[in-house]
């Protein structure tokens, strides 16, 4: 079945750094979009970044420049760095794997809090 396990969470100090991971199996991981999407309290979820099965990235406005997404086809696995932390971006985030226009399966999430 398909699995998306994040891992990389954590508390961080603000200007800090962090970088997400999340295994992939279940699927044909090099043939997927993937991304990243993250829920802060009280809030719908959003996307922040996704990376098509050939590698064109895209980003949030609010991230853009300060976070990166990548893949490694050979380890399964889509990556999130992100730099230049800020208290807004205290989130659970979790990873998607794009299963048709506005389709994800979803990841159990990884809880980042950025403290000012």
């Amino acid at each position: 079945q398909v699995q998306l396990v994040e891992s990389g969470g954590g508390l961080v100090q603000a200007g800090g750094s962090l970088r997400l991971s999340c295994a992939a199996s279940g699927f044909t991981f090099r043939s997927t979009d993937m991304g990243w999407f993250r829920q802060a309290p009280g809030k719908n979820r959003e996307f922040v970044a996704a990376i098509t099965w050939s590698g064109t990235n895209a980003y949030a406005d609010s991230v853009k420049g300060r976070f990166t997404i990548s893949r490694d086809n050979a380890k399964n696995t889509v990556y999130l760095q992100m730099n230049s932390l800020k208290p807004e971006d205290t989130a659970i985030y979790y990873c998607a794997r794009r299963v048709g226009a506005a389709a994800y399966d979803w990841g159990q999430g990884t809880q980042v809090t950025v403290s000012s």
